[in-house]
């Protein structure tokens, strides 16, 4: 997993890949820390699904810019477009039933 420091990078991930996931958080965010590891987890089961991180502590204009105003946070998009926004109580089942669907429809 990439960690994506400028708007400029935030901008080239979601236009280089097909289906781009973004996760936000905090290093003081507990919740944050439990909740990474299960969505590396999960995305073992999209190969072409392509994950970054943002810590919004070291990069604060990327909260702003895409509208994060908790944490953690998750985005993803497909060919550009967001279609998926999720943030702090993120059901990692019910956004995998979710990804499942787009994703069967690309691939």
């Amino acid at each position: 997993m990439i960690q994506l420091n400028t708007l400029n990078e935030m901008d080239k991930f979601i236009k280089n890949n097909t289906i781009a996931m973004i996760y936000f958080a905090s290093e003081s965010c507990s919740v944050c820390g439990v909740l990474l590891p299960k969505i590396e987890d999960m995305i073992i089961g999209f190969p072409k699904l392509k994950i970054s991180k943002v810590i919004v502590d070291k990069f604060t204009q990327a909260a702003g810019q895409y509208s994060i105003f908790t944490l953690p946070g998750i985005l993803v998009y497909i060919e550009g477009k967001e279609i998926i926004r999720e943030a702090r109580f993120i059901s990692v089942e019910m956004l995998e039933k979710t990804i499942d669907r787009y994703y069967s429809l690309l691939f």
